[in-house]
């Protein structure tokens, strides 16, 4: 209980500076996530009130809407949490659930050491709060639940190291098969690389073990093919959906996500949550991703650790196996160095970019392998120094006395040995006190920090206060200004969000298919919202044609359009001026203008 009570704390700690004013701060390092999730947390709320199906919705990007499956829609732990949503808000469920989450995945990493690996409670607990919390994945909270929420991903691989078990591949393979499917619903990614993960955990042990590894190979296929069935049962058709139901698409457009490789210099950089880490790196590395961030004196430990457990035990050799392999693969497809690229090959200029399951992954997430591998490490190696042998007092010898040409032995003969055994447990004494040393050196500098937040202005009061529901009827939807995006329109897609989703908007912050069928982010720009866009840009109404005003009515006829409305924006005067001139005179409504176009489109 007190390793679980601090995990929460840490929790908290995280998340305290979107607890000060949760009502309207987002991350300030990726705001437009933060709010996805905040409107994943909505449309979860909202399947369950109206019992919709929860793979698809049409309160964005109305009409065509949104494939839930294709996208990070948490799906396992927004319906659940609906009843909660429904009673805090959006908000509160986000900060709420970020440090739950992770909290959680230290909590369970903490049980599956110490319940299958390790004896020390201490051991476990460090490996279970470096999983939970390591830079890597405490970079992810920021704006990303779904890449903190790893807390049954300890539950599968201690299940996956047991389907070997004699006489239980039934319940092995069907616990399995449950975890799994669940983690489906959390996220696909994580999945997927912990089931790459296991795959080089089950070689490498064969490999060691060929005797063993024979004698549990039936029960480990037979359980695996029950997982398997289990999972494929549960998640058929949602999977189906994901590729082949409406809004689905095949691969990034340009395979963008396969350029993000990890930069050799932040291995050993510190994170910049971490209260060793400076903003500055980031202008040197870059802020695409903060998966290992371990910093030198971690780099070092575990180097030590690796050379010195390797030879003694199997864990430790399987565990320098994945640190080798999945640094080496999180590299990507060009060597990076101190944030320059070099001329070397990386291992993924070699991976086709659209080859399936890795067509749209990000090279540097392979390396959040490497930091499920040391904190298992870690685990290891506080554990074997806290069970370094005491030496056992020999037996008295018939005849010592007689032995002893100086005299100093005592009676039984066993002076010398318990004078060398003092020597022996003292120096392993010491030996014990500098390894916790080092491990607790190494790993204080990642101490997190609560991660950075912005302050957002709240929905309009016309938006909040309902004063809108009389300018949108059933069918109709509600076009903010501007249209939300991944880039712009920020604000206005939070207006859904903390509303409950009672209205449905046009575009939004989603993956969905171009024309050619492949994922791209957002909804392809139509011409009225490409205008607001590149109007925002230039903070100047460019001329105003007679096309741009039959565009505009033809694109909120497609929107399904029934009232523009236009908020408190930086931009604001000069929107209004540029609605003005598509749409004409706008009513100034509460707290907002609008355009009523009921009778129009």
């Amino acid at each position: 209980m007190l390793a679980i009570g601090a995990y929460a704390l840490l929790g908290v700690l995280v998340c305290l500076n979107y607890w000060g004013d949760v009502q309207h701060r987002v991350s300030s390092h990726l705001p437009t996530d933060h709010s996805w999730f905040e409107w994943l947390f909505a449309h979860g709320a909202y399947s369950v009130r109206h019992l919709e199906n929860p793979l698809f919705t049409a309160r964005q990007n109305a009409p065509d809407g949104v494939n839930m499956m294709a996208n990070t829609s948490l799906l396992g732990v927004t319906l659940p949490l609906a009843p909660l949503t429904m009673l805090l808000g959006p908000q509160v469920m986000y900060a709420l659930y970020l440090g739950a989450a992770l909290s959680a995945t230290a909590a369970t990493s903490y049980w599956a050491l110490s319940r299958h690996l390790v004896r020390s409670r201490a051991a476990a607990f460090v490996g279970g709060a470096f999983l939970g919390f390591a830079p890597g994945i405490v970079h992810h909270a920021n704006g990303q639940p779904n890449f903190v929420s790893n807390f049954l991903l300890p539950l599968i691989v201690a299940r996956v190291l047991r389907l070997g078990e004699p006489g239980r591949w039934r319940r092995n393979g069907l616990a399995l098969g449950l975890l799994v499917a669940y983690q489906i619903f959390v996220n696909e990614e994580m999945l997927l690389l912990t089931a790459l993960a296991c795959l080089v955990v089950v070689v490498a042990y064969v490999v060691q073990r060929p005797r063993a590894a024979r004698e549990r190979a039936g029960a480990f296929l037979a359980a695996i093919g029950v997982g398997g069935g289990v999972a494929l049962l549960l998640t058929a058709y949602p999977i189906w959906f994901q590729f082949n139901g409406p809004q689905s698409y095949r691969g990034l457009q340009g395979g963008v996500f396969h350029n993000w490789g990890e930069d050799l210099m932040a291995f050993v950089t510190f994170a910049r949550d971490t209260v060793a880490g400076d903003e500055a790196v980031e202008k040197t590395i870059g802020l695409t991703e903060q998966n290992t961030w371990f910093g030198w004196p971690l780099v070092l430990v575990a180097l030590v650790a690796l050379v010195l457990l390797v030879r003694r035990s199997v864990p430790a050799r399987i565990l320098a196996v994945l640190v080798v392999l999945f640094t080496v693969a999180s590299i990507g497809p060009v060597v990076r160095f101190d944030g320059a690229e070099t001329d070397v090959a990386g291992p993924w200029a070699y991976v086709p970019d659209d080859l399936p399951l890795v067509e749209m992954m990000m090279p540097t997430r392979l390396s959040l392998v490497v930091v499920g591998a040391i904190g298992v490490l870690l685990a290891l190696a506080w554990d074997t120094l806290a069970r370094t042998a005491r030496p056992t007092v020999p037996a008295p010898r018939s005849g010592a006395h007689d032995a002893d040409p100086d005299g100093t032995a005592d009676a039984d003969g066993t002076t010398g040995a318990r004078d060398g055994d003092r020597a022996a447990t003292g120096r392993r004494r010491a030996v014990r006190l500098v390894g916790y040393a080092a491990i607790v050196a190494a790993l204080l500098p990642l101490f997190p920090r609560p991660l950075p937040a912005q302050r957002i202005d709240p929905p309009p009061h016309f938006i909040t206060a309902g004063g809108w529901r009389p300018y949108v009827p059933a069918g109709r939807t509600l076009v903010p200004v501007p249209i939300p995006s991944n880039v712009h329109g920020l604000p206005t897609l939070r207006w859904s969000a903390l509303t409950a989703q009672e209205f449905p908007i046009p575009a939004g912050y989603f993956i969905g298919p171009n024309a050619a069928g492949e994922g791209v982010f957002g909804a392809p720009n139509r011409p009225t919202s490409t205008l607001i866009y590149s109007t925002m840009d230039a903070d100047e109404v460019p001329e105003i044609t007679p096309e741009n005003r039959r565009q505009a009515i033809e694109d909120l006829r497609f929107w399904r359009a029934s009232v523009v409305v236009l908020g408190a924006n930086p931009r604001e005067a000069v929107l209004r001026d540029l609605m003005t001139a598509l749409l004409g005179p706008a009513q100034r409504v509460d707290d907002v203008w609008l355009w009523d176009v009921r009778d129009r489109v």
